[in-house]
This record gives C-alpha cells, structure tokens and sequence, in this order.
C-alpha cells in the first residue's frame, strides 16, 4: 500500500472521527490575488473579499495570498481602490492567517526594476500595513534583484519566500537549459540567501506530473527550507502534478477555492482535500467550510464579475500551452493586441516567431515581465519586419534587457540582436553585467518633488512613484480634485445579473430598443452605462437600479461589427474630440501597463476616437497600434529630425518608442500624457 494510505480508513463523522495526520500537506489559498487575477482580469474588489474573510480564516490555511503581483496596477487603476486600503482591510478579517503578496522582486508590483530607495520604502510599507509573507521572484531568476527587498523582509523578521521560476525548452523537464540540476542550484543559492520556504513557481503550468516529482524529491534531499509547489491549470497538469508533488514529499500546495479555480487559474482545493483525506498528508481542512464559503461566492460574488470571463472555447484546458509554453495571460495578450491591430490572421506566424525570439534574448522564462517583453517584441517582428531584416522596430524593454537592466539572462543573448538593440542606446552600448539597480539613480525625491502635496503620506507617494501617469490620476479621484470616471465604479449584483439577463437575449435577437419615451423615467445618480459584448455583436446598456431590480433606460446596438473595428459609444464627450495643442507635461520616465492586463490580462473599454489634427498640413505620425500615452518627448514648436524619437507608446505594459515619419516643426499634438488611442490615430503633425 502506498505510504499516503498508512492511515487506517473507516466509517467516520466527517467532523468527529478523523484521525490528525502524520505529515499533514499545508495548503496555501490563492483565491482573493492570482485566483481573479488569471479568471477575471484582476478585477476582485474589496468588498466582494469580505463576506468571505472571516470564513476562510477559519479554515487552517498556511497562508492566503491577497495583494501583489497585477493587484495593485488594477485597483488604482480601474477600480478607484486604493491598494494599501485593501491590506489594512483584510488583515482585520484574517486574525489568525498569515496574509502573503507576490512579489516582483526589484521589480516590486511593476514591470521594471525601480532604485534601492523605491523598493525599500516599498516593502517596509507592505509590512507596516500588514502584510507577513513575501512570495519573491525575479523573472530571469536572477537573485541579485532580491537583495535590495530580502533585506528589509529580514529586518522585520518576516518571512521570504525564495520562489524559482519553473520554465522548459523542451516539451519535457531536461536539455542543456532547464534541468533538474538548474533547480537544484538555484534552491542552493535561495537557501544561502536565508529563505524560509523555496517555491518552485509553474506560471504556464508546464510542470509534468513526473518531472515535478523529481524536481521537488531532488530538492527536498538538497535544502532544509520547507517546499512549495505553485502550478497553473491552463494545461490540465496540474491536478496531477499536485498529487505526484504530495508522493515526492512537497510541503505547501496552491490551490483555489471552486468558484476561482481551473481555466488559466489553479487546481481548486475541495478535490486536493478529499483526495488525501485519512492519509498521512490529510490537509484536515474541513470540507464543510470550504462548501459553506463556497455557497457565498456562487451566490453573492461570482454574478459580478461573470463578464470579465473570456471563454472563446468550450474546454477548461488549453492543450496549446504544451506546444508554444506561453502563460495564459501572454496568451490573451497577444491575441487581444492583434484583434485590435485588425491583424488576427498572423497569430500562427506570432506562434512560430515567439521561441526564435525567446531563443535570441536567452531562452528566458516566461513570466511578469519577461512574457511581455518576448510577446511584444514578437508581434513587432511580425507586423513591422519587411525584406527579410529581423527586429527592425525594438522596444524599450528589449533594449534594456539587452543591455542588463533586468538582470542576467538564462543563455547569453544573439549578439546581433544584442547589437542592434544597443545602437545609440542612452546608457552606453556595452552591456552592463552588474546588479541591474546599482546603475539606477534614487527616485523617491524626485517623484515627491513631482507630485507634490498630491501625496499626503508615503503610501500615496509610492503609489505615484510606481505609476507615475495613472497613480497621478488616481490620487487626484482620491482627493476629489477629479471625477472618477463611470467604468471604474462598482458594479452592484442586481445590475450584473441585469447584464446577463440582458446577453442571453441578445443572444437569441430578443433585445429591442425601447422607444416609448413616455415611459422612459428620470435617470437617478445610480444610473450606469454598460458595454455588453455577445459573440460578434456590441450593445451600450444603460441600468438605472430603482427598487427590487434595475430599470433599462436604452439600449444601443452598434452598428460595427466587432473584428472589424474597435467599437466605440454612440456618445463621445467632447473633450475627447479635442486635439491637445499645449505643450505636454513634463516628461516622466516610466514603465507602464497597457490596456490589457493579465488574464494578468486587462479587458478596458474601447479607446476614444482619434482627435482629428489641428492643422493636417504636414506629415502625420500614425499610431502603428492602440496604447497609452506615456509621454511626448517633443513640444509644439519644437524641431524634429526625420527618425528621432517624438512619443513614448505603451502597449501590452511595454513601451514603444515612435520615430518622427520626417524632419520639420511639431505642428500639433493631439493627445496627452494618459490617454488611450486607437490604432492609426494621429498622434502629430509634423511640417
């Protein structure tokens, strides 16, 4: 009999009768970060998180993980919450569960690395708002980048989790690049560094079910630390990986509460805490609890966020990760960029060109940053790349990975992409092979220069230190010097179950405007506006709750088709259709997240309609793709050489760097520093 059934089995009270384990598996929940994170764009709030608080900090889990990795990008960003808010918040609820954040090592919850002061004061802040264990990976696992933040976690004798980064080359764990020998060393070196537990981290789920076994049975005879296994159910390995990594010896398991589980999220724990029930690694989670919180979410909770699901097939598993090992949120990144860029034909020529662009920067692993980097320059290659010359429009990011900024690379990089990429680099075109953020200057003076009495504490300060375009914006929807935008508030349940009402009609053709104007009452200060997206077809909704059930004020059926393009409100405010013709804000260095963001991936409502030119009498630099605005580097007025850089374009969180089309004056500038712009808008004029 196999050692996991020494535990006599019998007839049992479930409650009662059930023997304490020997070697019981401790399991940490991911529900309320990586959960909605990967199922529903990151878009948890709050207030949906505490109904269930109280509960699951009865259940006995190792740990709950909260905060990090795309969370805190999302709450300011699109759900007007401030991301400090939601630790003091939880940690009133979880009095006996450690909290635990992801942690982008010097990357912090962003997509660079920032200076020693940034990531300091970043983390004694998490820790001073209540946060207890910190999951830390660098993207490169590159260890260098967690001295700066292991530091400060040390100091406050809290605990760090030294997480590795689980990649492949090959369909199968081996090969010259990652083997079990590679892990090996690297739990080596996260053991010297003082880890209190080691994490081998599976963002793709890639891990073979005797691959894991061997990976986490070489470990557990190699380091001390305590073990922790973390896989993704995007392949459908998971579940099984998670058993075989139990028979190996592992000691910590992620998993997520049911209604957070399976797609490109976790493995769900009511299967894992059954299947080893009565064994010697019995979780002795009661099952009862699990269903009760589970009972909550499905009613109360899951109806609201039903529409940020994207489920373009019937299966749960996408086989295709196993071919291209691309993370699920990389995934719909790519594919939202290309639908946008009316491009869709090309995804298998992305497909075939994303491994020769792996190859060519170091067969790095795909993670939060690295995947955005490998998937952006990718789409470049394939849209922009002409006559047989490779990388012919290289973004920032790739530039800086070239020259070391994100650390050291797994392989060396293709030295002609290395050189190409670094010609007139500001830095210098020698790449630097130190500690990426001994070359960085400190930021936190400048930024509270910048921001001002905007930022009344530190937290506020970090916040804009981070993201200095929508943090700015964001304090100012904290403070009320703006309006915070309709998208970004809350969505009640009477209203969620209003729009899927709504989509099922529109499915079956049932949905007609109402025309009775007579009928039609006043708009209330709950009065919403909606997109709803069903199959092929675009309707703006408005919802007016009033009493037991919402009340449908119109409802508009546009009149593009989606896929051939971006559809957009019948109503632009006039704001949007007017070009920006003063000088831009003063330029800020950053790294910003684009619409779309992790299954880590963002869904964002349709881009206003490009302004038209102030004056069209000249050339016009086109946007070669929708993105933010970062920044002008040029003002109106000012002289420009053909080729020289004039706006900083971010898309898919990477930045684009967009050549003038000619020498000449900038005539007019048509948008600022923030804003969202469709494909082909005009983003100057040159003459």
């Amino acid at each position: 009999m196999s050692d996991h059934h020494q535990v006599k089995m019998t007839t049992m009270n479930y409650d009662k009768d059930r023997p304490k384990a020997e070697n019981p598996l401790k399991v940490m929940d991911l529900s309320l970060r990586d959960g909605h994170q990967s199922l529903f764009a990151t878009r948890g709030r709050t207030e949906d998180m505490i109904p269930v608080a109280g509960l699951m900090d009865e259940v006995g889990f190792w740990a709950v993980e909260v905060w990090g990795g795309a969370t805190f990008d999302t709450m300011h960003r699109f759900l007007n919450e401030d991301p400090w808010e939601r630790i003091r918040t939880l940690k009133r609820y979880f009095k006996k569960t450690p909290l635990s954040m992801l942690l982008r090592g010097q990357n912090l919850v962003g997509y660079r690395n920032y200076a020693d002061d940034v990531a300091k004061a970043f983390v004694e802040r998490a820790i001073e708002n209540g946060m207890d264990v910190f999951r830390t990976f660098d993207a490169l696992n590159d260890f260098r980048n967690f001295e700066t933040v292991v530091s400060v976690i040390k100091k406050y004798d809290k605990h760090f989790q030294g997480t590795i980064c689980y990649s492949l080359t090959e369909p199968r764990l081996g090969g010259e690049v990652y083997n079990v020998e590679y892990y090996v060393n690297k739990a080596r070196e996260l053991e010297d560094m003082g880890a209190d537990t080691i994490c081998i981290k599976d963002m793709a789920g890639l891990a073979a079910p005797y691959d894991i076994f061997d990976v986490i049975r070489a470990l557990k005879e190699t380091v001390k630390a305590p073990i922790h296994f973390h896989s993704h159910f995007t392949a459908g390995l998971a579940p099984m990986s998670h058993l075989k990594a139990v028979e190996a010896g592992v000691d910590i398991i992620d998993t997520c509460l049911s209604p957070y589980a399976y797609r490109t999220s976790h493995p769900a724990v009511e299967p894992l805490v059954m299947a080893l029930l009565g064994t010697n690694r019995d979780t002795g989670i009661d099952i009862n609890k699990l269903v009760e919180i589970r009972d909550i979410l499905e009613r109360d909770v899951m109806p609201k966020y039903r529409r940020f699901l994207n489920e373009p097939t019937m299966s749960l598993i996408d086989i295709n990760v196993l071919l291209h090992q691309t993370p699920g949120g990389m995934l719909s990144n790519l594919f939202n960029q290309l639908k946008e860029m009316d491009a869709l034909d090309k995804l298998g020529d992305v497909y075939k060109e994303l491994p020769r662009v792996r190859k060519d920067l170091g067969s790095i692993p795909l993670v939060t940053p690295t995947s955005q980097i490998v998937g952006v320059q990718t789409v470049n290659n394939v849209l922009f790349d002409k006559d047989g010359e490779r990388y012919t429009r290289i973004t920032d990011q790739v530039k800086d990975l070239c020259f070391g900024l994100y650390g050291k690379t797994t392989k060396p990089i293709n030295p002609e992409v290395q050189k190409k990429a670094l010609a007139g680099y500001p830095r210098g075109e020698t790449p630097f092979t130190g500690r990426p953020a001994e070359i960085l200057e400190p930021e936190l003076e400048k930024a509270r220069e910048e921001i001002g009495d905007l930022a009344v504490d530190m937290d506020d300060l970090l916040i804009y230190a981070l993201y200095p375009v929508t943090g700015k914006k964001f304090l100012k929807w904290k403070y009320g010097l703006e309006e915070p935008p309709e998208s970004v508030r809350a969505i009640s349940l009477e209203q969620a179950k209003q729009l899927e009402r709504l989509a099922a009609k529109a499915r079956t053709g049932q949905v007609v405007e109402k025309t009775d104007k007579h009928e039609i009452p006043e708009k209330s200060e709950t009065f919403r506006k909606f997109h709803v997206f069903v199959d092929n077809e675009y309707f703006e909704v408005g919802v007016d709750e009033s009493g037991d059930s919402p009340v449908i004020s119109y409802i508009q059926q546009a009149a593009a088709r989606l896929g051939a393009a971006p559809a957009q409100p019948a109503a632009v405010p006039a704001a949007a259709q007017t070009p920006v013709a003063a000088a831009p804000a003063e330029p800020v260095s950053v790294t910003r997240p684009a619409a779309s963001q992790t299954k880590e991936e963002e869904k964002t409502a349709p881009a206003a309609p490009a302004p038209a030119a102030q004056d069209t009498d000249g050339t016009p630099l086109l946007a070669p793709m929708p993105g933010m605005i970062v920044k002008y580097t040029k003002n109106v007025g000012d002289e420009v050489a053909e080729g020289e850089t004039v706006v900083i374009l971010e898309a898919m969180k990477m930045e684009n760097a967009l050549p003038s089309p000619a020498s000449g004056k900038i005539k007019s500038i048509n948008f600022g520093s923030g804003d969202s712009v469709p494909k082909d808008a005009v983003l100057c004029v040159i003459g």
